[in-house]
């Protein structure tokens, strides 16, 4: 864990209810900077939907979102995104038709500070800047090995690459928290491994965050120092992995599935 005392991440009694179901209920969770924590339980137990509401995709009924101890309550997806969370998908969300690198440099829009006319005469400053930004986005593809992929279409990816394209994506919204839905989903040992070095990369240079929900328990175990558990919506444990791996509460809800 960081040495900060200060949560980069945290919910306080966070929760939601859809027609009177509570799907996610008295969520508490504290992420510090540097730190991969790992959300799992059992399908259906709500870790999605703990996703939306740090992402700003479903407003909560109840509780308190905070990043850097400021609260995130009522603000947009895309004001999430600007304070410095992101997220990918269970179902990859590229943009299939742009090539890979088009698909980094979308997220930095930010970054863009020419204008209209700056684009229509090719100025200084569109070439300048246009320069800056596929440099970074080459930086970020080269830290989930694509760089020799960056002009073929995203399409064309096999599927776990696509997965790493989409991780590359997100760290070019210079994010301070990354949560990965189920980025394991559907790959072969070789891709899994493959993108627990490139996980492992990201948190050892850039130092973010990262929030991690997964099935493959292997994956989970190797790289989160710490995991949280939810069934019904609700934490049922939290703790190391051996800690969890051994909890009887555990094991009857999920692991001994």
């Amino acid at each position: 864990m960081s040495e900060s005392k200060t949560p980069v991440l945290e919910t306080r009694r966070l929760g939601v209810s859809f027609g009177g179901l509570h799907a996610v209920e008295d969520f508490n969770l504290s992420i510090y900077p540097g730190e991969l924590v790992g959300l799992i339980g059992p399908n259906g137990a709500g870790k999605t939907t703990v996703f939306n509401l740090l992402t700003g995709v479903y407003a909560p009924t109840e509780g308190t979102v905070l990043l850097d101890g400021v609260p995130l309550n009522g603000k947009r997806v895309h004001q999430f995104v600007a304070a410095g969370i992101a997220r990918t998908f269970q179902n990859i969300r590229l943009f299939n038709d742009m090539t890979v690198i088009e698909n980094v440099k979308v997220a930095f829009t930010k970054d863009i500070h020419y204008g209209l006319l700056d684009a229509l005469f090719r100025t200084r400053k569109y070439w300048k800047t246009e320069a800056e930004v596929t440099d970074k986005a080459m930086e970020l593809l080269s830290i989930c090995h694509l760089e020799d992929k960056a002009n073929v279409l995203a399409s064309s990816l096999p599927y776990g690459q696509q997965r790493k394209l989409e991780i590359a994506r997100a760290l070019g919204t210079n994010m301070k928290v990354l949560l990965l839905d189920e980025p394991a989903a559907g790959m072969n040992p070789t891709e899994t491994a493959e993108l627990l070095e490139c996980i492992n990369t990201i948190r050892n240079r850039f130092g973010i965050a990262i929030l991690l929900i997964e099935h493959d328990m292997s994956l989970v175990m190797n790289i989160c120092q710490r995991i949280q558990v939810i069934d019904y919506g609700q934490t049922i444990a939290s703790g190391l992995p051996e800690e969890i791996a051994n909890d009887p509460k555990v094991i009857a809800a999920y692991l001994g599935e």
